[in-house]
């Protein structure tokens, strides 16, 4: 599960995200809503999942009645658009680590760099091999395929970001300017700050009412939930520590722009990479181990569209993986050929859609259901003082408090 939850969502969107939205300030308010809100959501979903034993649309219909298939179709729908930019930032990945193994990342070859990212016909090319080989995987099942997959991906990161963290830090002026940026200034939050800051922690552990409920549909009745959220939790939020460690003290001590928006990996670190010993080597490490990581992230995309193909529709795996297949690769050539849009594409379906089917994922366990399912699959039937505020805290608090941050950054973007 740390390698679903581990990918872009930590290195490609945390940076610049803090960048964008007050800074270390973002980073406070993000782990405390990891804590309060994203862990328990977690928990929600995979109850849910593995009560119904469905994917999104089987899950809530199972909750709503008939109705609930079309929130299904929503949540599958938004997964399908939220990963038709997603499989093109892997290709520009994909493409980016080619190029540093291949050629480095010298002054030179710069300006090569920036204009074969910009071919929007080589990006789609490589996003269409992304999508493919996805597909592989999925393919050949969650135990040969994914989860295989995972346990090699995830410890190489793991070593990959810690060396790299070391070799950031020995930049001159990069201990300093990192303590500089590291002292918060909760004055420059806004509303659209804190629904930045709690659609990151939800999209960076791909919450959404998706790829939860159909990893959790998979889970075994003895598997204790609560722990394994935690420890999936930590484990993203950890990663996402991990990779602003190593990207932001880098970028202030070269003079970089932390505000560079979804291109920030793209347009700033190759720069980096030319000026740094090494450069040519820590830059392929780094890119390898991204693109490692945001793979698993788009196979668990895959795994919902198919799996809602598969389950409700009974369509062969075969033509459900050729479907897909076809589908994404023309929904993704917008982003490819217009990479500007990206931006707007991930702040409403990697943030406000993902936050709104989280909300509709607790509401169908705690409400659609009712607290005696939640009870049993949370906390194995067992009730106490600490447990029942906490089912209170689900049904009540979390989706009330993402509801009301989808108004308030509504009306702040209206005004």
């Amino acid at each position: 599960m740390i390698g679903v939850a581990v990918g872009l969502g930590n290195v490609w969107r945390f940076p610049y995200m803090m960048g964008q939205h007050g800074g270390s300030a973002f980073l406070v308010v993000y782990i405390v809503f990891v804590l309060i809100f994203a862990i328990p959501a977690v928990t929600a979903e995979w109850s849910l999942g593995r009560y119904a034993r469905h994917g999104p649309i089987g899950a809530m219909q199972r909750a709503f009645g008939p109705f609930g298939r079309w929130l299904g179709y929503l949540l599958v729908l938004t997964v399908f658009v939220a990963n038709s930019y997603y499989v093109v930032i892997i290709g520009n990945v994909s493409f980016s680590a080619w190029f540093a193994v291949s050629t480095g990342f010298s002054e030179v070859s710069i300006p090569t760099y920036e204009a074969m990212l910009g071919n929007g016909v080589l990006q789609a090319s490589i996003a269409a091999l992304v999508v493919i080989a996805a597909l592989v995987v999925i393919h050949r099942g969650v135990s040969n395929g994914i989860e295989r997959t995972s346990k090699l991906f995830v410890p190489l990161f793991g070593v990959m970001i810690i060396v790299l963290i070391v070799m950031s830090l020995r930049l001159p002026g990069a201990i300093a300017a990192l303590g500089e940026f590291l002292q918060p200034d909760f004055s420059a939050l806004t509303a659209t700050s804190l629904f930045a800051a709690l659609g990151q922690a939800f999209f960076s552990l791909s919450l959404g009412g998706t790829f939860y409920l159909v990893y959790g549909s998979y889970l075994r009745d003895d598997t204790n939930i609560p722990r394994t959220a935690v420890a999936t939790g930590f484990g993203d939020a950890g990663a996402a520590l991990l990779a602003a460690l190593f990207i932001v003290p880098a970028v202030l001590a070269l003079g970089l722009d932390m505000q560079a928006g979804p291109m920030l990996i793209f347009e700033t670190l190759p720069r980096m990479f030319s000026e740094i010993p090494a450069g040519r080597i820590i830059g392929a490490i780094f890119l390898i181990g991204l693109w490692m990581m945001a793979f698993l992230s788009t196979i668990a995309a895959f795994q919902v569209i198919v799996a809602a193909l598969t389950d409700s529709f009974k369509v062969p795996l075969i033509r459900a993986i050729f479907i897909v297949g076809v589908c994404e690769a023309l929904l993704m050539l917008p982003s490819a050929l217009n990479p500007e849009i990206i931006g707007t594409l991930d702040l409403v379906f990697g943030s406000g859609m993902q936050m709104l089917g989280s909300a509709l994922t607790v509401i169908a366990l705690l409400w659609g259901c009712d607290k005696a399912v939640a009870a049993s699959q949370i906390f194995g039937g067992r009730t106490d003082g600490v447990r029942r505020l906490y089912l209170v805290w689900l049904k009540w608090v979390v989706p009330l408090v993402l509801g009301g941050l989808l108004v308030a950054y509504v009306a702040d973007s209206i005004s």
